[in-house]
């Protein structure tokens, strides 16, 4: 493959989660290009399996969606030094009020490859144990369990389309033969 060169990045918007850049590219035929680049310093998740078997789920308010998602479990890093395992585990007792002692990494994800170099490590915790949730100050959320089965049907009938959300269920669903 021929190669891309960068020719110049220009930061556009400076936001809190996010930056945004305007990228101008010589590509391979010669063509010059502006491309658009959402810079984003990574993010965490928790497929969370209790011992009945249960996942726990958060519902909440997704801005650019106006409306509420069923989802993993799942933050932001706290910096781009920060280990996703820990930020996984301080997630699941945010949101959750669950803890637990070992997280098994299940798979890495691009959220969005053309444009946005977002990537969350989704993990599994079993062994939880029950503690208090604490909330970011703009988070209001509830805690929901379910059985695989019923996800991987919500996943199935469009109900659930949050895609770390249907990665984490589906990876687990695979790798754990349930």
């Amino acid at each position: 493959m021929e190669e891309y060169k960068r020719l110049k990045r220009e930061l556009v918007a400076k936001g809190v989660l996010l930056d945004y850049y305007q990228d101008t590219m010589l590509v391979p035929n010669g063509n010059v290009a502006k491309w658009d680049l959402i810079d984003h310093k990574g993010a965490a998740a928790v497929v969370a399996v209790r011992e009945d078997g249960k996942l726990l789920m958060v519902r909440q308010y997704r801005n650019a969606l106006e409306r509420e998602t069923l989802e993993i479990p799942a933050g932001g890093l706290n910096g781009r030094e920060e280990p996703t395992e820990a930020a996984a585990m301080r997630e699941l007792e945010e949101e959750t009020g669950y803890t637990c002692q070992h997280l098994v990494l299940l798979n890495s994800i691009y959220t969005t490859v053309a444009f946005c170099n977002e990537k969350i490590d989704i993990y599994l915790a079993r062994d939880l144990k029950k503690g208090r949730q604490h909330l970011d100050e703009d988070e209001v959320l509830q805690v929901e369990a379910y059985s695989l089965e019923d996800l991987k049907q919500m996943i199935f009938e469009c109900k659930i389309q949050d895609s770390k959300t249907i990665c984490g269920i589906l990876t687990y669903a695979a790798r754990y033969g349930a």
